[in-house]
């Protein structure tokens, strides 16, 4: 299904999959997973690698859980970094708040890029030629990676086999000034404008039901579009489900004060919802566990 010169890192929904490409003594790598794994991410880079030279890492976004290991690989392989040109200044300031690390309670560890790379950019990847092409909605400057020659496409949170990530540009911004949600739509319309047989994407096994892929994610921006509360009660449930993974539990009787550090959780829950702290977590709690993603254990939240 995939050429022979390109390997998928797959590990839980926490990290993003790792892409190697071989090329001949050296390779590269797109995304690099969640800072907690990052000595478990070098491990596995290191034995795919098997002997050669990692000459270069690229990003396809900012999110914690793509550039977690970014640092931890630089350290190890002296490898360049080369991030989308949208986050340029935002990682050379390491602005935690516009990385979404503050504000949802994630971590990175802060790293220097080398060099940038733009939508329609084309770059050599495992003997490959591939396009960058702009995926703004999940995340507003990131990027795909499509050939056309195999028809293949680095998806990123752009297209998951089963929808896309959280647009949390729709809930960062005002109001009158949202446009996270039309981003997501005319990100869907121009991927699904390509020739595509195979979507490796930023989490879960590379899949070949692409046009069924399409139809899921469509389904479920056209329902975010017509209730945007619907959209923020699921982007809260990500964002403690995510924390839960990361922490492994968390006292039942602390997550009201957890989620009121969050400045992220605060704005949402204050503009769509209108919930006490203690209501929230109430009802994150009891979405969450009937929905199978927690657990609750003698006082304890327990990822599932």
């Amino acid at each position: 299904m995939l050429p022979g010169s390109l390997l998928v890192i797959e590990r839980g929904w926490l990290s993003s999959n790792s892409i190697l490409f071989q090329e001949g003594e050296e390779a590269s790598l797109i995304d690099s997973g969640y800072v907690a794994h990052a000595a478990q991410t070098v491990a596995l880079v290191r034995n795919a690698l098997a002997g050669r030279r990692l000459g270069r890492l690229l990003n396809t976004h900012s999110h914690s859980d793509h550039i977690g290991g970014n640092a931890a690989l630089v350290d190890a392989f002296g490898c360049q970094v080369i991030v989308p040109a949208g986050i340029d200044a935002t990682i050379a300031e390491w602005d935690e708040q516009a990385l979404l690390l503050s504000p949802l309670g994630q971590s990175a560890a802060r790293f220097r890029h080398d060099a940038t790379i733009a939508a329609g950019d084309e770059v050599e990847l495992g003997g490959l030629c591939w396009r960058a092409v702009a995926v703004p909605g999940h995340d507003m400057d990131a990027l795909a990676f499509h050939n056309l020659e195999q028809r293949l496409l680095i998806s990123g949170d752009a297209l998951w086999c089963n929808g896309f990530g959280v647009v949390f540009s729709e809930l960062l911004r005002h109001p009158e000034g949202a446009g996270g949600l039309r981003a997501a739509r005319e990100t869907l319309d121009t991927l699904a404008r390509l020739p595509i047989d195979v979507v490796i994407p930023g989490h879960g096994a590379p899949f070949v039901e692409v046009g069924e892929a399409f139809e899921r994610a469509y389904q479920r921006l056209a329902a975010f579009e017509a209730d945007v509360e619907l959209l923020a009660r699921h982007a809260l449930k990500v964002m403690l489900a995510f924390a839960l993974l990361e922490r492994r539990q968390l006292a039942r009787a602390e997550l009201p004060t957890f989620l009121a550090r969050l400045s992220f959780c605060q704005s949402v829950n204050a503009r769509y919802l209108q919930h006490s702290n203690e209501r929230l977590a109430h009802w994150l709690v009891r979405d969450l566990v009937r929905s199978g993603a927690v657990r609750e254990s003698d006082g304890m939240l327990l990822a599932v």
